[in-house]
């Protein structure tokens, strides 16, 4: 299908070029194009391609500086970068692998070179891709871990303070959670927390939302570009579905099954707040709503400064 197709940015000023380049390779990738480095920053931004095609020589901003300001972003370091370009100085190659090209191709253009050099590079990704994916899951749950939620944290933060969107945060506590280990057993406790993942992520399906297990018996629901109002409605399902999955619980003085607190806080970033404003928040509504009965949803907006 064509939505599975790696995606590739072809960044040159002469059309001419860009044209050559897509004939080559528009068969067995999509193709994106810009002309000037402004442009291809924006696309990659944008459009997360998982290869781009960098000339050096180019008006305003080279590919040199386009290619050390993809690599200085978290978001777009990953993606690798060749060059393509008429320099072909010993020199010229030396400082595009210094500022994080991953090969350097010369021209005129070789099809056969191209698209050898660009497939094989696409595959070293995909296998990237794989191992990052595998440690950026929970063990014992299978879903995000605490490192997948900060790594998205981060780039979700810089994403909404740049077009000025809200960005909630839901942290979840299994209620009584020692008292149900202290009973059943740590089997039982790995299966109660296995079972509460299972149906959190069942319950977030918006592309962009994430789960993922933030420690222990917590978990988290980051949700991009979703007002106060919206985050709560999302808190009070994954607390209901919890309730529904009636998970026994014999020795919690708040009912008979599993249940869970949650504390939910949104705000509009910016580049003088930190996303750790937001965590602590949402921690600190976690706590309320414990302190107020538990089984229970505490949440606020956090003005923007």
């Amino acid at each position: 299908m064509a939505d599975t197709r790696p995606k590739i940015l072809v960044v040159d000023d002469i059309p001419s070029n860009v044209h050559v380049l897509s004939r080559i390779l528009k068969d067995d990738y999509d193709i994106y194009f810009a002309t000037d480095g402004e442009k291809a920053l924006d696309l990659v931004q944008a459009r997360l391609p998982d290869l781009v095609l960098l000339d050096i020589m180019m008006p305003g901003m080279d590919g040199y500086e386009v290619c050390t300001r993809i690599k200085a972003d978290p978001a777009t370091h990953d993606i690798p970068v060749i060059f393509i370009s008429a320099k072909s100085e010993v020199e010229d190659e030396t400082r595009g692998l210094e500022v994080g090209a991953i090969d350097f191709i010369t021209k005129p253009i070789s099809p056969p070179i191209v698209k050898a050099r660009v497939r094989n590079h696409l595959l070293l990704k995909r296998q990237a891709d794989l191992l990052r994916s595998l440690s950026f899951l929970d063990g014992l749950t299978g879903i995000a871990n605490r490192r997948r939620f900060d790594d998205t944290m981060a780039r979700e933060w810089r994403r909404c303070a740049r077009s000025h969107q809200p960005l909630s945060l839901v942290i979840l506590d299994v209620d009584h959670f020692k008292s149900y280990n202290d009973h059943y057993g740590h089997q039982a406790g790995d299966e109660c927390l296995r079972m509460v993942a299972a149906v959190l992520a069942d319950r977030v399906k918006r592309t962009g939302d994430l789960v993922a297990r933030y420690g222990g018996e917590e978990f988290v629901c980051l949700l991009p570009e979703t007002e106060s109002d919206g985050a709560l409605q999302v808190a009070e399902r994954l607390r209901s579905a919890v309730v529904d999955c009636a998970i026994p619980h014999d020795y919690s003085p708040v009912a008979s099954h599993v249940t869970v607190s949650l504390g939910v806080a949104t705000m509009i970033p910016s580049a003088d707040q930190s996303s750790d404003q937001l965590a602590q928040m949402a921690d600190q509504l976690l706590y309320q709503a414990k302190r107020g009965g538990r089984n229970r949803v505490q949440g606020a907006l956090i003005p923007a400064l």
